[in-house]
């Protein structure tokens, strides 16, 4: 397409209707004075000095053109008409006086030389538009050049040349990535020109979001037996009127056939943890596996795996990757169908994808706003007979990158002590009956129960179905798997029950302290919270079963543990954006005291690291009540909204030293700001 400034059109048809009540012609008084007045000069190239003068402007419907040479009286021009004039050699100042609609009227001049010498000294001016990598801009300049003509892909020999004035300057969009030969004559009043070539290269960065309507094919890569291609919208709809898609074929070669997109630069992850594209499957309940690869190192990689509805309409898939390892970069994104089965290239194995995209993960409070925080999971964690189970910070990120795991602890008690995990829908085995766990043990030879029960209450189960699997290493992640084939699939099992060497008694110690993560049940478990604990300097945070159901009815609380260790001891929650104060600036925290007196710190910190923190905000709030629940208030008037305030830190006396006691000891809940 090209953009050219010399467009000739009326720019303002005025009809009057013949029926009285369209009359009202108060409309016109807020008409203004034409603007962007210029004129396109194009002159003979025959020694004549014959020159066709051709204004332009918007919102005109006439010009009075004054030559500039002994010709003392302008020549009315109609909007969209030109005139010839003749010129001896010279430089002339050319005035144009556009007149609008109301008459009001806008004045411009332009410098016309006329020339019978071949110009000379031609330089091309090529540029790459900001706004839009495929539009190049460009102007051009020369001694003794009256105007230019600019071709801007000489490989088209039928391409009609545009015109350039003095000082001005033409665009041109390029329907794809490539070198294209830009060529510019100079031209003059004489009959010699003088022309001149600049190769440009047209690329786009590719990033997200992706709708391959202008793509670098070159990023496209194939293995195994698939192809990728950019192709017409199959089906434009109301899920994807996009008119261009990705398309995808699955050929026989081999069952890890696959596609890959090969991004400009590493994927900004730290917020947006949602992957979300649009899909085309012709068949129901395929197999779709993201995967995000760094670009140099193929061992580096985060893989998620979603079920399609398919039937031959698009739909959104989602990809949840919140649990990734932010300390690597992923510059890849290979997709998969189907993955571990062969494909034979037919319309069965046909798929397309669009619009790419990246999104940040909701929060509680929906909006702009991350708070309430109310340390509530999509399930409930519970204990039994001397077990314990909490979700704390992953003390072992090698070998799993999660930010949050479940701490589990067979303390002193029965030999069958352990925990379980309720969800609020039955586990789904239509898919797999196969369960894997990921396990951090303290040794090997660690025996680990996993058992699904009904939703009767204990003693009363009626169905229970279990598995015990055996750990192999010691102090490092492995993956259990629990063989599950011939449980009962009509039976709604709404409980996971997990006990540590059944049958011996445990004693509270790290021997019997294990960690898991990533629970490859139907709905996955895998602990992620939408926000980030941690704690510095001897402090401790984990979120647990609530305690005291007493005054605050909640089923999960955060723990929040003062040890000995620096007097400023303390924990930090992290939110996936920042905290917002436009509903008001009181900040409520719902607490549990072991005693009246304690005094907590709230303190709000930009995402800048720690020691380098560039923006605080802090107050103190102190309890009233012991051993109960109560409502503390930390009024932040003043704090400046302006701020992205990423982190809330909190410390429970500041200044002095805890101890790890019970003393120590406090229970969170429900923060909100209002």
């Amino acid at each position: 397409m090209k953009a050219l400034k010399y467009i000739l059109s009326l720019t303002l048809v005025f009809f009057i209707s013949c029926a009285e009540d369209d009359n009202d012609l108060s409309f016109i008084e807020s008409i203004a004075a034409p603007a962007n007045v210029s004129a396109l000069f194009q002159i003979s190239q025959d020694n004549s000095g014959l020159v066709n003068i051709t204004p332009n402007s918007e919102g005109a419907v006439s010009y009075n053109v004054t030559f500039g040479d002994d010709t003392a009286e302008p020549v009315n021009v109609k909007q969209g008409d030109n005139i010839d004039h003749t010129y001896s050699e010279g430089t002339y100042t050319v005035t144009i006086e556009a007149v609008g609609l109301t008459d009001l009227k806008t004045v411009a001049t332009q410098q016309l030389v006329v020339s019978f010498r071949a110009p000379e000294n031609l330089e091309i001016t090529a540029a790459i538009n900001p706004s839009n990598p495929f539009i190049v801009d460009v102007s051009a300049t020369a001694d003794f050049a009256a105007s230019f003509q600019v071709f801007f892909d000489t490989s088209n020999i039928d391409e009609e040349p545009t015109p350039l004035a003095i000082d001005e300057t033409v665009s041109f969009e390029y329907p794809s990535v490539g070198d294209y030969t830009i060529k510019v004559v100079a031209l003059s009043g004489g009959t010699e020109t003088v022309e001149t070539t600049q190769v440009v290269t047209i690329s786009k960065p590719t990033e997200l979001p992706i709708d391959f309507e202008i793509f670098d094919n070159t990023v496209l890569g194939d293995f195994g037996g698939a192809t990728i291609a950019v192709v017409d919208n199959p089906q434009v709809d109301a899920v994807n009127g996009s008119a261009k898609v990705a398309q995808i074929i699955k050929g026989a070669g081999e069952t890890w056939a696959g596609n890959v997109i090969t991004m400009s630069t590493p994927i900004d992850l730290s917020t947006k943890q949602l992957i979300k594209m649009n899909v085309w499957s012709p068949r129901a309940g395929g197999k779709m596996t993201l995967k995000l690869e760094n670009l140099s190192d193929q061992n580096i990689f985060f893989e998620k795996e979603i079920t399609t509805v398919g039937n031959s309409d698009w739909e959104e898939v989602v990809f949840d990757v919140s649990d990734i390892d932010l300390s690597q970069e992923y510059q890849k994104i290979v997709l998969f169908f189907d993955f571990g089965m062969m494909g034979d290239g037919s319309s069965d194995w046909t798929f397309f994808i669009d619009n790419i995209k990246q999104e940040v993960p909701p929060v509680s409070g929906g909006g702009n706003n991350v708070t309430p925080i109310n340390f509530e999971t999509p399930f409930e964690l519970s204990s039994f007979d001397g077990g314990g189970i909490s979700l704390i910070a992953n003390p072992d990120t090698n070998g799993n990158p999660s930010s949050t795991v479940a701490e589990m602890i067979k303390g002193a008690g029965q030999v069958w002590a352990g925990s379980k995990i309720t969800v609020p829908t039955p586990f789904n085995f239509d898919n797999s009956t196969t369960v894997t766990i990921k396990v951090w043990s303290p040794r090997a030879g660690l025996n680990l129960l996993a058992k699904f029960e009904d939703n009767v209450p204990w003693p009363d189960v009626t169905a229970t179905a279990e598995i015990t699997a055996t750990t192999t290493v010691a102090n490092q992640w492995e993956d259990l798997t629990f063989d599950f084939t011939g449980i009962d699939t009509s039976i709604d099992w709404y409980n996971l029950v997990l006990i540590m060497d059944n049958g011996a008694a445990g004693d509270g110690s790290a021997n019997y302290t294990i960690y898991l993560d990533d629970i490859s049940t139907d709905p996955v478990l895998d602990f992620e919270p939408k926000f980030t604990l941690s704690s510095f300097d001897g402090g401790g945070i984990s979120v647990i079963a609530n305690p005291d159901t007493n005054g605050n009815p909640s089923n999960m609380v955060a723990e929040m543990i003062k040890g000995a260790g620096e007097v400023w001891a303390g924990s930090k929650i992290t939110a996936p954006k920042p905290f917002s104060f436009d509903g008001g600036t009181t900040l409520t925290i719902k607490v549990w005291s072991p005693r009246a007196g304690l005094n907590l710190l709230a303190k709000f910190e930009d995402d800048v690291p720690w020691p380098d923190v560039t923006a605080t905000a802090e107050i103190t709030a102190t309890t009233t009540v012991a051993s109960q629940w109560e409502d503390l208030t930390f009024d932040f008037a003043g704090i400046d909204t302006s701020i992205d305030w990423y982190n809330l830190v909190l410390i429970m006396d500041n200044g002095a030293a805890g101890d790890g006691s019970s003393n120590y000891t406090i229970y969170l809940d429900d923060i909100d700001i209002n």
